[in-house]
């Protein structure tokens, strides 16, 4: 009986009628469809002493005329459309007729039979009220009584058909008009990013009646869109919450889908029936794939080997490890090897495997038959450990079909070996190769798949580490296994030469440290209630003031999918060399920048003039920043010294002689400053500051000094304050632990002086721009190089989300990259020379550069 149930065509369904609240599709005919509706006053007595108004709904279905009291007391009224007289809207020539005068919008329907229902709100048999009776209807939108009218001509029309089947599909045809002339409202969508992977037709089955209107998948949504906004109007599945998903019959048709978000309920969210089997396939497999990619148990387990997954067949091969002697190997045969290759590759290259098998195919039970054999064989077999083969990732998907018409031999059971089956999920041989690759795209592999290299290529695929990952093959299998050279039998150097090639080997070892994880790239959705959709009345800053408050996740990472609109603002030349450094206020209203003229400037905003200009000495300055509180501006400068000058008291109140050479670059963090240096150091400073009224001086204590081989041009915190990245003239790029000053991983990363370095802002990596012409990107916790870009030209200043950077190039040009594609999404015209610095604020949607061309330039986002 229960399964009978599950597979009739209604279900449960969560959005299953409340029939004790007024209006249901309960009260429609079996196959009858709810159209449309309008507000509108039910006239009653029209012109007569006892005229009765009352306002309601007006709703228009296939087979009837509904209308809704908004007062419960009064019934609901039900008109046949067969039982109808005549419908029409009063001519304006009928200037005697009641139905005429006042009745702008109205429509008037003469009928032989009325239901009444639901009166006082009592759920209770029908009133049939018979004989000739006349109804008028204002509609509120006088406008639409054209359209209306036209419409219940047609139904009325399909009503009167003397067949049910003519019936049927005239009322069909009207209905596949109606969807065909509109489509789904994308406004709909819950994110401003998600993307469209189809739009259907269907109806959203309930117990005993179904409702029309357009199914909807996206990237994390399945909508459905009722034609007539009942009962609310959009249904939103969000398919990460989506269980199960089963295909349904619907009236002995394969159209029906059925989707739940819970485990074992009986009841669906939403069961839809759909006008072809395409249509319903497509949402099914889109869904059912979203299923195979999101959970964790619809993938191996990437951090062990191929004979480590089945535990009952592992537990048998550590037994015979542990009892055989030495050298001891836990598979006897290999992961990849000619054979294996060959095996997935018959059908494109069959002489290959002729050759391989001295002139013959294998047996057809031991071909490539099926996916779900191979993957079955794998399993459970004795000695099958194989993995697959980069074809099952690529866009060729001939190796899985006979198209040579090859004879492979019968099968025990008679039948031939011809096209590899594949599983049920997929529609043929590319669509099993598109969905391959999105699952290797997929968020989980992109979280494991370092495991499986480490496995493969990494540091668990010798010694210790290998043993105890059950990883351990024959040892010829290995670089190293066997010395040929040292062995002077020929007969034996051949044999084992032979059994090296064609048993199997195992690749080069790449890496001896676990290997990072892969950069994954945030998803990048924003709600459509984000906190930019408040109202100038509401917010607590005027329109023209920027706000230094919204510093929401969602405000940065609006910004950042925005950044391609980065648009200059101002720009103003404020010195006579090159800009180095920019430092900003808390409150944004003054700008300070050094320059190799030796200067440091304060520039207004507000005035757009510059307040304050001073020089230290005549050396250049290379970078400034600004103390918390906005008293205090200090500067770095090629004399070897460190400046500290008084905001509020316009005067230098302090200087710092640490270095022996030029000093390149500051950073401060909770009273700690780190300067680094062309003499090769850098050095942490804590610093207490003095009184400013007073003429006492700042106390300096150097806390730790940090050393390098060369000169150091240029360094970075990460946002705990923990971590310290420095970049030398030679190119080497160090991690250093601030806590212990002591170096975590050194690299020779770039072919000359290192520009800038930064952490992304989850401080897991470390973006870094040389005059080389490359970006390199190096996993913070391994150390290991992950991605290098090369560019046209060096770009010499950056900020970036961990995704997207946003370059100052040596042309003056601001360009925007995909990290991940490696390369460059827009070029932005700016300066006429190197952008040689970089400023933004914590909101990202606020930018201030500084060039070669003596110029600061301001840019704002324009969403």
């Amino acid at each position: 009986m229960l399964s009978l149930s599950l597979e009739n065509d209604y279900s449960c369904g969560r959005d299953t009628e409340r029939i004790a609240k007024g209006f249901s599709l309960l009260l429609l005919n079996l196959e009858e469809y709810y159209f449309e509706q309008h507000t509108a006053n039910h006239i009653i007595n029209k012109d007569c002493k006892d005229e009765r108004k009352f306002r309601g709904s007006l709703k228009i279905c296939s087979k009837s005329i509904i209308f809704e009291p908004d007062d419960n007391i009064q019934p609901i009224i039900k008109i046949p459309l067969r039982d109808c007289i005549s419908i029409k809207a009063p001519e304006d020539n009928e200037a005697n007729n009641p139905f005429t005068r006042n009745t702008s919008g109205g429509i008037s329907v003469v009928c032989t039979q009325v239901f009444l229902i639901k009166e006082r709100n009592v759920i209770a048999p029908y009133k049939t009220v018979r004989g000739r009776t006349e109804h008028l209807f204002q509609l509120d939108v006088a406008g639409k009584v054209g359209d209306v009218v036209q419409t219940l001509h047609q139904l009325y029309r399909a009503s009167c058909l003397d067949k049910m089947g003519d019936q049927a599909a005239m009322i069909t045809a009207i209905l596949q008009s109606r969807l065909a002339r509109t489509s789904f409202d994308k406004n709909r969508f819950q994110s401003i990013s998600e993307t469209l992977h189809m739009e259907c037709k269907a109806e959203m089955v309930t117990p005993l009646v179904t409702n029309p209107g357009h199914v909807c998948v996206t990237d994390a949504n399945l909508y459905f869109q009722p034609l007539n906004g009942y009962p609310k109007p959009v249904v939103q599945i969000t398919l990460q919450n989506v269980r199960r998903i089963y295909k349904r019959r619907h009236g002995l048709m394969p159209l029906g889908l059925e989707v739940f978000c819970t485990e074992n309920d009986l009841c669906s969210d939403i069961y839809l029936k759909f006008y072809n089997y395409q249509d319903r396939d497509e949402v099914y497999f889109l869904i059912a794939t979203y299923i195979d990619l999101t959970k964790p148990e619809t993938f191996r387990d990437l951090s062990k080997p191929v004979g480590a997954l089945n535990k009952e067949r592992l537990d048998r091969l550590v037994t015979r490890y542990q009892e055989m002697p030495e050298p001891k190997f836990m598979y006897g045969s290999h992961y990849s090897s000619p054979g294996y290759v060959l095996f997935y590759l018959v059908r494109v290259a069959p002489e290959y495997m002729l050759c391989l098998q001295n002139g013959k195919f294998d047996h057809a039970d031991r071909m490539f038959n099926s996916i779900a054999e191979t993957w079955k064989n794998c399993l459970d077999g004795a000695t099958d450990f194989k993995e697959l083969i980069p074809e099952f990732y690529e866009n060729d998907s001939s190796f899985l079909v006979n198209s040579l018409k090859l004879d492979l031999g019968k099968r025990q059971g008679g039948k031939m070996v011809e096209d590899v089956e594949l599983p049920p999920w997929a529609s043929g041989p590319d669509d099993f190769l598109q969905k391959s690759q999105e699952a290797l795209e997929s968020p989980y592999v992109s979280e494991h798949l370092h495991e499986w290299i480490d496995i493969i290529f990494g540091y668990k695929q010798k010694g210790s580490e290998a043993i105890a990952a059950h990883n351990v093959f024959h040892p010829l299998t290995y670089e190293g296994g066997v010395d040929l050279n040292s062995i002077m039998d020929p007969n034996e150097k051949v044999a084992l030469l032979t059994q090296i090639l064609e048993f199997g080997q195992t690749p080069k070892q790449l890496f001896t440290t676990p290997h990072p994880q892969r950069i994954i790239p945030k998803l990048k959705s924003l709600s459509r209630t984000s906190s930019h959709s408040i109202s100038i009345a509401e917010s607590p800053v005027s329109p023209n003031e920027e706000s230094f408050e919204d510093l929401t996740e969602e405000s940065i990472t609006l910004a950042w999918n925005n950044i391609a609109k980065l648009k200059l603002d101002q720009q103003y030349k404020i010195h006579k060399e090159a800009i180095t450094g920019i430092a900003v206020t808390c409150n944004g209203s003054s700008v300070f920048t050094t320059s190799h003229d030796s200067t440091l400037k304060m520039f207004s905003k507000d005035s757009k003039t510059i307040q304050r200009s001073v020089s230290f000495s005549n050396m250049a300055l290379s970078s400034c920043v600004i103390l918390p509180g906005d008293t205090t501006v200090i500067s770095s400068s090629w004399d070897n010294h460190i400046y500290f000058y008084s905001i509020a008291f316009g005067r230098q109140q302090d200087v710092l002689m640490g270095h022996d050479d030029a000093v390149s670059k500051i950073c401060w963090c909770d009273g700690r400053l780190f300067s680094a240096s062309w003499d090769s150091t850098v050095k942490v400073w804590h610093c207490v500051p003095g009184e400013t009224v007073s003429n006492k001086k700042h106390h300096f204590e150097l806390l730790a000094e940090l050393e390098h081989d060369v000169s150091v041009n240029t360094v970075d915190l990460n946002a705990a304050n923990t971590i310290l990245a420095s970049g030398t003239k030679e190119g080497t790029i160090s991690v250093w632990d601030v806590t212990t000053a002591t170096v975590l991983h050194q690299l020779p990363c770039h072919s000359g002086t290192v520009f800038h370095a930064a952490f992304s802002p989850d401080s897991r990596h470390l973006l870094s721009t040389g005059e080389d012409c490359c970006f390199k990107v190096i996993d913070v916790q391994t150390g290991m190089l992950i991605s290098s870009v090369t560019t046209e030209e060096p770009q010499r200043c950056f900020k970036w989300d961990g995704n997207t950077i946003l370059s100052g190039s040596q042309s003056g040009e601001l360009l925007i990259w995909d990290l991940l594609g490696g390369r460059v999404t827009e070029r932005i015209k700016g300066h006429t020379g190197a952008v040689m610095s970089m400023w933004m604020n914590e909101q990202c949607n606020s930018v201030i550069t500084g060039g070669e061309d003596k110029q600061i330039m301001f840019w704002k986002l324009q969403y």
